[in-house]
């Protein structure tokens, strides 16, 4: 999950974007129809579904250089901005369709979803490929609405770079809530100035292009696979358009039906204690940083009270900056820190004994870095947020998730949802028409699907995994041990089960888990 306050990796996750990397680059790819894409000749003519119409032509801008789409076939779904609107006006979506390995590849592609929301699809191309995702398959990408290789894109750098100033900043102050939300009014004003109907970019209309393209492309099967708020696309998709969806892959889960504020602090708990536990049932990472849990809440309130000032130097630049740690500002570092678990409990340690640099380093970089300004579709974070979650969670959803989840940190800090800061506030600048009720209902479905968690995802939470499947009939639920959100970017076990899944969808393959081990702390000895 991504937000304007924590650029993601992507990726996604996926966003999921977190300080440990596992970022990945993409690109795209031209026409898919019934045939083959292998065997498909270059000028394939346009195909139109209802009011969308797919043109082969380039393939899509990335931001980072994108071998894998060498040989991929690109085009353009172009589609109605808002369908509830009679002569909207059209945008045009990025399409990319990376050929299989195999010489004679199975009929039914592969459509990867990102996370985010926000984050580009095509930029994850890379992540895809080297997961073995096209093996046997053909992957298309598709640009969602209003992300980088969509016209329009609804990027905002300015809230890019607030939230890199905003480490500099302590969470609990009028003036951050005031410059954060400024930030945020700046972005709607010129996205709507620019024309952008910003109440059209919602699962509800991204559904509907997916419908579209698999029916302008002349598919008449494909399967989905989601990361992180991809997969809450991917529930609400085979809820609103099940035609033609053979298979479907969720990867660090995000139930539509719950998702929200309340939601993140469950999810934070869960991965935290996962790795806490994994800590302590090693003995010598228990033997050097015993009570782990207890330091961690102990520091939150320490720093809530009394916030730590460092300065440390960016690695890309080596430019001095100013980094403010207070209990808000820990929990969203560990959040996304159990992408580099083996180094929390020494960073924790450090911290505790008036080291903060490896935190302050860590929670800083990933602002600061290149990457993650001018990449993320904040019109698309919060067209989803303040359509489909805020309308349908109590403006103190956060702080009673706090408090269920955390009832010793200070009510400042529970006040704050993990990676969600001032989303309700946010939400009544962005000022969008709350989505259908409906958009809260749990996806009931018979279609084969695989739910996989990692053990560490503190910010989908493993938990998802069952939950979701008691509506989906025919689901096989798989947490992989000791791993963090979006485990296909992180566990060689967990490419082979989705790998195996969309070979034989009733029956992944699952042997790879008991070899599994836990890793190895780093106890700085």
């Amino acid at each position: 999950m991504t937000l304007h306050r924590k650029p993601r990796r992507s990726t996604t996750a996926r966003r999921l974007r977190t300080t440990s990397a596992a970022l990945a680059a993409g690109v795209l790819v031209t026409g898919l129809f019934t045939v083959p894409a292998h065997a498909r000749p270059a000028g394939t003519a346009a195909r139109a579904a209802g009011d969308a119409r797919f043109d082969p032509g380039p393939c899509p801008r990335t931001a980072d250089p994108a071998p894998g789409l060498k040989g991929a076939r690109c085009g353009t779904l172009t589609v109605p901005e808002n369908r509830t609107k009679p002569g909207s006006r059209k945008i045009r979506l990025g399409v990319a369709i990376v050929p299989a390995l195999a010489a004679d590849p199975r009929p039914d592609p592969i459509v990867w979803l990102a996370g985010g929301p926000g984050d580009d699809a095509v930029s994850e191309v890379k992540l895809a490929l080297d997961g073995g995702l096209n093996r046997d398959r053909d992957v298309i990408f598709m640009s969602q609405r209003g992300t980088y290789s969509a016209d329009p894109a609804l990027t905002c750098p300015n809230i890019d770079e607030f939230n890199a100033r905003a480490t500099g900043l302590a969470y609990d102050s009028p003036d951050t809530e005031r410059l954060h939300v400024q930030a945020t009014k700046t972005c709607r004003d010129r996205l709507a100035g620019l024309g952008a109907d910003l109440g059209a970019y919602n699962d509800v209309e991204s559904a509907a292009d997916l419908a579209d393209l698999r029916t302008a492309l002349g598919l008449k099967q494909w399967n989905l696979y989601g990361i992180s708020y991809g997969t809450q696309l991917a529930l609400v998709t085979l809820r609103l358009h099940p035609e033609g969806i053979r298979s479907v892959g969720i990867d660090g889960i995000l139930p539509p039906s719950t998702a929200g504020e309340a939601l993140t602090w469950s999810a934070a708990k869960q991965g935290f204690d996962g790795l806490f536990k994994a800590c302590a049932e090693q003995p010598a990472c228990n033997d050097r940083y015993p009570n782990l849990p207890a330091t961690f809440e102990r520091l939150v309130g320490e720093l809530q009270a009394k916030p730590v000032t460092t300065t440390v130097k960016l690695p890309d630049t080596h430019r001095q900056v100013k980094v403010v740690l207070d209990g808000v500002a820990l929990v969203n570092w560990l959040t996304s820190a159990t992408h580099v678990a083996t180094q929390v409990p020494r960073a924790l340690d450090e911290l505790d004994h008036g080291r903060p640099q490896r935190i302050a380093e860590q929670w800083s970089a990933a602002k600061y870095s290149p990457q993650a300004v001018g990449r993320v579709s904040h019109g698309l974070v919060y067209g989803v947020f303040c359509s489909e979650w805020t309308p349908y969670e109590a403006r103190d959803a956060a702080l009673r998730g706090g408090e269920e989840a955390f009832p010793s940190f200070p009510r400042t800090v529970q006040s704050q949802s993990p990676q969600l800061a001032f989303l309700h506030q946010d939400c009544d600048t962005w000022n969008v028409p709350a989505a259908p009720r409906s958009i809260r209902d749990a996806t009931t479905s018979d279609v084969p699907t695989l739910a996989i968690s990692g053990g560490f995802d503190s910010q989908t939470g493993a938990a998802n995994g069952p939950y979701v499947a008691r509506t989906l009939s025919r689901a096989t639920v798989v947490t992989v041990p000791y791993e963090p959100h979006v485990v296909f970017a992180t566990s060689k076990c967990a490419q082979s089960i989705v790998v195996s899944f969309f070979d034989t969808p009733t029956a992944p393959g699952t042997s790879c888990l008991k070899g599994l081990k836990p890793p190895v702390f780093d106890t700085g000895r």
